[in-house]
């Protein structure tokens, strides 16, 4: 107490210059004090110098400053009528005839809330009331002053203001809610701002993101007594987004609904993108974003970025999301045309999730596979007639299997076939010639000691069917077997030329390997041969001897019945057998 009055006169002697002149008076203008306990108003006033009053007295109103208006009288120093509100509570600790009018105020309560005013009274009419007043605040908790902006990992200072306006009490300021905070500690000041008094604990520490939103406290005590006041405040603590939820990279079947979450911890909130690649698919400033993928495709698979970002910094994730699905249509450089000989490689691709088992088949048979590959190559180094065909590219994976179809085509020079021959009977021959080629062969029949040389233009004598590659000639000769008579085949395309002399099958040999030695078979034999004797004699009066080449009745359509493929030449028609003879 002797601390507080004794500044209190250093300050009186610090104004009185300014006090100076006329009738006029200083107090502070704001002043506060906890409920149930006291404080004073410093108060020094002035008056004329020509006024030698003999004795000063004042009076200290409440909220009005006009005596018309009755206000409630806090303190007269000439009765001690006052207002029962201030009954008991009010007392001047100043010394009127020294200027002095600083008044206490004990037992606050929160009706004594509001202005005073200070009037002097030097007698008669020389009565002023002096338009400065104060303005008392009664208050029930500690004001804690925070700084404008606490950011994590910065160092930040809190305040917790008491008025200490009461020269009987001194407050007593504790921390609450503060022992797990960051490099912490406590100081205490006290501070005057115009005869008012706080005193002042500092609470300094390293704000952490973990601390926002925690409820910081004060409480102010007062010695022997049970007064106690309580002050909170909730810290807003700032700091850069960090990702605390994401999905993890996955795989997904092609179709399915995929949901991707990102929740940020942030102060304040932050921008939330989600990105693939580099396309923003949405954005929004909030606490957590989700994109929802519905019926994904292979289109949307790919790198996903959660990004969050406010001024204090920024925040990313990233996942792969992998769509499985089954493999495309297989892909074929191109259904190849190539020449014998040539080398040839076909490629074979497709896509999928995960890669296909790619097989390329000919004729049910494996030719080329890659296992978990895109493409596969089929390699010949040197490809033959063999290699022809239709081959299939089949891709497979768990999810599905797709094929496609594509041809290798071989050029190649004619190959002449075993079933190629000539059959004899007493007086046709009739000779086969099979050619195998790419492009189709041309054949020709040559008979090198008559020098003639018959081609399938030749309808008269020569009928030709082409199957696949395979071009069949048959030659029809009414003509009697001679030990000169020999038959060339030859087949022609641009790749080459081959010939080959046809061998003779006699028929009627072939029919006893058919028939056996039966006596029975033999007999009717010999009666068919009768018939065919008497056959023929009428036959050969009405045919033209002179000609070696005749036109058979009907050639092609004798062998288009007749023949139905190399190695079947002895199968003829019941009219034929009368052609056969006995040696």
């Amino acid at each position: 107490m002797t601390y507080f009055y004794r500044t209190l006169a250093v300050f009186w002697v610090l104004i009185e210059g300014v006090l100076a002149g006329p009738w006029s008076a200083w107090m502070p203008e704001h002043i506060s004090a906890f409920e149930g306990t006291c404080v004073v108003i410093p108060c020094r006033f002035n008056y004329p110098d020509e006024l030698r009053p003999s004795a000063v007295h004042g009076i200290w109103y409440f909220n009005s400053p006009y005596p018309k208006n009755y206000p409630p009288v806090v303190f007269k120093s000439r009765t001690n009528i006052v207002h029962e509100s201030y009954v008991g509570r009010s007392r001047l600790l100043g010394e009127l005839n020294f200027r002095n009018c600083t008044l206490q105020l004990s037992r606050l309560s929160p009706e004594l809330t509001g202005k005073y005013y200070f009037r002097g009274d030097l007698g008669g009419y020389n009565q002023y009331t002096y338009p400065e007043h104060c303005n008392l605040e009664v208050i029930n908790k500690p004001t804690i002053v925070s700084p404008p902006e606490v950011v994590e990992g910065t160092e930040v200072e809190l305040r917790c203001v008491v008025p200490d306006n009461c020269p009987d009490m001194k407050p007593i300021i504790t921390w609450m809610n503060y022992e797990t905070l960051a490099e912490r500690s406590v100081y205490a000041q006290v501070e005057e701002e115009g005869s008012t008094w706080s005193l002042i604990s500092l609470l300094k520490f390293m704000p952490q993101r973990e601390n926002h939103g925690r409820e910081l406290g004060c409480k102010v005590t007062y010695a022997n007594t049970t007064f106690e006041f309580d002050g909170y405040t909730t810290l807003d603590v700032k700091f850069p987004p960090r990702i605390v939820q994401a999905n993890s990279s996955m795989d997904v079947i092609h179709g399915s609904d995929v949901v991707l979450i990102c929740s940020v911890d942030s102060s304040p909130m932050a921008l939330i993108t989600w990105l693939r690649e580099d396309e923003i698919l949405h954005e929004d400033v909030a606490g957590n974003l989700t994109l929802h993928l519905e019926n994904v495709t292979y289109l949307q698979d790919g790198i996903y970025t959660c990004m969050a970002e406010n001024i204090y910094g920024k925040d990313n994730h990233s996942l792969a999301l992998a769509v499985l699905y089954a493999p495309w249509k297989p892909v074929v450089n191109t259904s190849v045309v190539a020449v014998e000989g040539d080398p040839v490689s076909i490629l074979c691709s497709s896509q999928s999730n995960p890669e296909p088992t790619i097989t390329i088949f000919k004729e049910k048979k494996a030719m080329a596979m890659g296992v978990y590959q895109n493409q596969v190559a089929l390699e010949f180094e040197s490809v033959t007639h063999e290699d022809d065909g239709e081959y299939w590219c089949t891709a497979e994976n768990q999810f599905g299997q797709r094929s496609t179809a594509f041809n290798l085509t071989i050029e190649f020079a004619p190959i002449i076939l075993p079933d190629s021959k000539c059959t004899a009977a007493r007086d046709t021959v009739k000779c086969i010639c099979a050619a195998k080629s790419n492009p189709e062969a041309v054949i020709t029949f040559e008979l090198p000691t008559r020098n003639v040389t018959v081609n399938e233009t030749d309808r008269e004598f020569v009928y030709s069917q082409k199957t696949g590659y395979v071009v069949t000639s048959i030659l029809t000769v009414q003509r009697e077997v001679d030990s000169q008579l020999f038959i060339v085949c030859s087949a022609r395309n641009h790749y080459g030329t081959k010939n080959q002399q046809l061998q003779f099958h006699h028929s009627n040999s072939l029919m006893w390997a058919k028939v056996g030695p039966v006596g029975a078979v033999v007999a009717f034999a010999i009666l068919i041969a009768v018939v065919c004797y008497v056959s023929q004699t009428r036959k050969k009066k009405n045919t033209n001897e002179s000609s070696s080449f005749m036109q058979t009745d009907n050639p092609p359509a004798v062998f288009s019945g007749d023949y139905r493929g190399p190695g079947n030449l002895e199968k003829s028609e019941s009219k034929e057998i009368c052609s056969l003879e006995s040696h």
